[in-house]
This record gives C-alpha cells, sequence and structure tokens, in this order.
C-alpha cells in the first residue's frame, strides 16, 4: 500500500461499546505539511474501504477470475493519497468492521453517527499530534452528503468553543452526494437530458406539462412522461454510466428512499457471499472485496476484532 497503512479502532460510545474502524494512508508526497483528508462513503452504511479500493484510494482489485484465494490488490495510479494523506472511516457504527458491544448501539442517525465522527476526530488528532499543523478536510460520496457538512459544523462549533486539540479545518467536499428529495429529484430529468439518456423531445414535453416538479405529478400528461423518463434512466447505471449495467454484487443491498430512485448503492453485507457478476462488471470487484475482507489473513492483519461483521 502506498505510504504507511495501516488500520485501527477507536471507541466513540462507552455506554454501547460503539467502536469505529478507520485505514489510515499516509500522501505519498509530504505527509509532514500535505493535507489530511477524511473520506466517508454512502449507502448509507457503506464502508470506507469502498472508498480506499473503488474510488479515491491507492489500491485497486486485480480482476481475474475467482480462484478460491485471497483476490490480489495494486497500486491505484490515480489515487489522492499522491498529495494528501487520507483516514478512510468505516461509518456509521455497524458498517464495514465498525461494531458495538450492545447491539442498540448500531441504531444511530444522522445527527448521532455525525457526533460520534467528530469524537473520533478529537481522538485521532490527539493520538497523532504531528498532523494538527496540517490542513484538514471532509469528503465523501452519495449519502455522506448529508453527514459532511454537520460533521464540519460541529467541528467549527468545537473550534469556537477552543475544544483541544484544535482541528485545522479548512473545508469540505462532496461528490454526487445526497442533499434534498425536493432537489435532487428534481434535478435527476435536466440531468438525464444533458448526458443524453433522453431526448429533446421527452424533456420537453416534462418541462411543458410538470412545470419544473418532477417529483410530484400535477397532471396525467406529467405522470405519463415520468414513466418514459424512469424507463428510460431505469436501462443503465445510473451512478455509472459509462459502465454496463449488471446484477449486484452484495446480496442485500441497503438503499434510503432516494437512493432507490438516483444512486443504487449497496452496502456490502460480509455474512454471505454475493452473487457472482460477470468480470466486466463495475460491481466485479465488490464481489472480490467480500472474499478479500473475508479472509483471516485479512482480518488477521487489520487486526479485525472477532466481535466486528
Amino acid at each position: 500500500m502506498a505510504g504507511a497503512g495501516v488500520g485501527r479502532y477507536v471507541g466513540v460510545e462507552e455506554d454501547t461499546g460503539a467502536e469505529l474502524f478507520y485505514y489510515f494512508v499516509e500522501s505519498e508526497r509530504s505527509p509532514g505539511a500535505d493535507p489530511v483528508l477524511l473520506w466517508l462513503t454512502g449507502g448509507p452504511r457503506c464502508s470506507g474501504f469502498s472508498g480506499l479500493a473503488f474510488e479515491v484510494g491507492p489500491v485497486k482489485y486485480v480482476l481475474a477470475p475467482y480462484d478460491g484465494g485471497l483476490p490480489q490488490l495494486v497500486y491505484n495510479p490515480l489515487s489522492w493519497t499522491k498529495m494528501a494523506s487520507i483516514v478512510f472511516l468505516d461509518s456509521p457504527v455497524c458498517s464495514g468492521f465498525s461494531y458495538a458491544r450492545d447491539p442498540e448501539g448500531c441504531d444511530v442517525g444522522d445527527y448521532s453517527s455525525s457526533l460520534q465522527v467528530q469524537r473520533f476526530l478529537i481522538k485521532w488528532f490527539t493520538d497523532h499530534p504531528q498532523y494538527l499543523s496540517n490542513p484538514f478536510y471532509i469528503g465523501g460520496d452519495s449519502y455522506a452528503g448529508k453527514v459532511v457538512p454537520l460533521i464540519a459544523q460541529y467541528i467549527s462549533e468545537g473550534i469556537e468553543g477552543r475544544q483541544q486539540p484544535v482541528i485545522n479545518l479548512k473545508g469540505y467536499l462532496v461528490g454526487n452526494p445526497i442533499t434534498d428529495p425536493k432537489f435532487d429529484e428534481n434535478f435527476q430529468v435536466p440531468a438525464a437530458h444533458g448526458f443524453g439518456i433522453i431526448s429533446d423531445q421527452i424533456y420537453e414535453a416534462a418541462m411543458q406539462h410538470c412545470k419544473g416538479d418532477y417529483v410530484n405529478p400535477v397532471n396525467q400528461m406529467c405522470a405519463e412522461v415520468l414513466q418514459t423518463v424512469n424507463s428510460l434512466i431505469s436501462e443503465i447505471l445510473d451512478a455509472h454510466i459509462l459502465y454496463k449495467k449488471c446484477v449486484f454484487s452484495a446480496p442485500k443491498p441497503i438503499h434510503d428512499a432516494m437512493a432507490r430512485k438516483n444512486l443504487l448503492e449497496e452496502s456490502v453485507e460480509l455474512n454471505e457471499a454475493p452473487a457472482r457478476p460477470a468480470i466486466d462488471c463495475l460491481t466485479y470487484g465488490y464481489y472480490l472485496s467480500y472474499f478479500w475482507m473475508n479472509n483471516k489473513m485479512t482480518r488477521d492483519a487489520l487486526g479485525i476484532k472477532q466481535t466486528s461483521p
């Protein structure tokens, strides 16, 4: 793994014994000066490993037919760790390798999980004071669009209240974020038109009959044109429109109300083998990750606790 890769647990809730697991990879360039980025994957409840192996991290899977052994990881030359140190966090509790001694500790919402991430960061920077002066950013994709701004707000309030240690927060970034159904779903139609998924004729009909409201049809003509739009969008992998649409690799995808319509993300459950997709599918890497993350050598090397999923 590029830089110094490490995985650890940090306790964030004494009452329930909740601990968050993270992977940390130092910048390849100048760890002492480069930004530190906290990366959260969406879902909700997708593992931070998704960010490490499939999004912005320093490794990726060798896409070869699975032979029963340990899937191989290779260096990703496009990794953001070329210029930043990244903490890939399994949050909220009970996603990835994060866990709670009391099962009720898994029952957290956006606000409570964001507070737990703030506690995690306070402890992490206390244990890694050499990074306190580095510029710090919070990033994430999809459902993380809801919690990243909350975490940034909590950290900002802590800075104003002189909470120690003082985190050098510089900003946050979100990619393809969930924000609010009114905005996300209403923008889906013009986005589909912009990407060439629906024709000019269909788009003009949608604008004429729906008057900008593509969530709640105001008349029968609007409902009919939206049915056509949704049918066309369903033919593609709408989170990755240039990839072939394939079966999901995760046996139990977890979607929130909006994700079912426009993000179609997976939260890989680790307790049963997923369906095997074609090797040229985007989801084949997720399929390999099931075997990699459940392999005893992997879990021993990462120091995964027996109580983790």
